[in-house]
Parts: structure tokens; sequence; C-alpha cells
């Protein structure tokens, strides 16, 4: 298993993007909603991109890891490769779903 190199998760930069989105003070903005639910508000476009720009676009410290990583002759371990090769041969092949 790889384990995250940094203490953010995946579901705090969404919710910091989330409530950086809700911030907009616009009250010009136009939504557009799909059949699906989902929708997408034009004046909020600023405050999604200002979100982007706060969030670095390379992390040295992954960076870092990942070149360890790839130098150390021991990883990935024969276990993992065991289990990640018995997930591959054990899943349905894409090309043949809905057949």
């Amino acid at each position: 298993m790889i384990h995250p190199t940094t203490s953010r998760t995946d579901t705090q930069s969404a919710a910091a993007l989330q409530a950086a989105t809700q911030r907009s003070g616009n009250g010009s903005a136009r939504t557009q909603t799909d059949p699906t639910g989902d929708s997408l508000s034009t004046g909020q476009t600023e405050n999604l991109r200002q979100a982007l720009k706060n969030n670095p676009e390379v992390r040295p410290e992954v960076v870092a890891r990942g070149k360890a990583l790839a130098a150390d002759p021991s990883y990935p371990s024969p276990e993992i490769m065991r289990r990640v090769s018995e997930l591959i041969v054990n899943s349905e092949d894409p090309s043949e779903q809905g057949s």
C-alpha cells in the first residue's frame, strides 16, 4: 500500500475548493443545471481560479518521496506485486462488459 506523504487528504482539498466556490459574492452569477443535477455557475470561475492558484503545482516532498521509492530496489515488495497481479488477473475485461 502506498501511503500519503502529506497530511492533506483529497477530501480536505475538495472541501477547500468547495468552500472557495461558495464564497462567491457575485449575485449575477448564471447557473446552468443539467438533467443529472450537476450545475455550473459562471460567477464562481474567479474563485475556482484562485483556489487552484493557492495549491502548489509541484509538491517537493512528494517528488522526493517518489524519487526515493524509485531508487529503492526492494520497492514494491514481492507481496505487493503478488497482490496487484492477482487483482489484475481477477478483474473483468472492460472490453467484454455489456456483451
